[in-house]
């Protein structure tokens, strides 16, 4: 009896992860929307520690109300990411938009000229965030390829 190989995300440590280009491309966001420089000091794992939310986290979580502005300020450094790791991987000015209602519907673009590259649409956006590291840079990888292929698909799109 042999014992199953264990995938690639089970063989990545921490330590890996938080040194890949999505997770620096997201705490870079984070100390760059940092005004006042409280996070300086901060270190990465530390950073990154509110975008992973158990499901038990996020079953406590209520979606009463509005969404808070930290939870706010964790999907645009999310998908603020995004568009920065696009603009350098295709040379495309890209941006970010974020609408969000009250009860926590609405959705995330990342756009570079008329070009729509990401177009996330979220659902109970109080309970934003990753079941852990892996999934995040994941997702993260998932998403920025994807955009980068679109790009080079239309670039006279995302190029006006």
């Amino acid at each position: 009896m042999t014992t199953p190989q264990p995938s690639i995300p089970e063989l990545a440590e921490p330590g890996a992860l938080l040194q890949s280009e999505a997770s620096k491309a997201l705490t870079q966001q984070i100390r760059v929307n940092d005004p006042y420089g409280t996070l300086r000091n901060w270190g990465d794992e530390l950073l990154i520690k509110p975008f992973l939310v158990t499901r038990e986290k996020k079953r406590s979580i209520s979606i009463e109300g509005p969404v808070e502005s930290a939870t706010r300020g964790r999907i645009q450094a999310f998908f603020r990411s995004l568009a920065h790791r696009i603009e350098s991987r295709t040379g495309l000015m890209t941006q970010m938009v974020l609408d969000i209602n009250e009860e926590g519907f609405g959705w995330a673009l990342v756009f570079a000229g008329h070009l729509v590259l990401v177009n996330r649409t979220l659902r109970d956006a109080h309970r934003f965030g990753f079941l852990n590291l892996v999934e995040l840079v994941a997702e993260s990888d998932k998403l920025t390829e994807q955009a980068v292929a679109l790009a080079e698909r239309y670039p006279e799109v995302g190029n006006p």
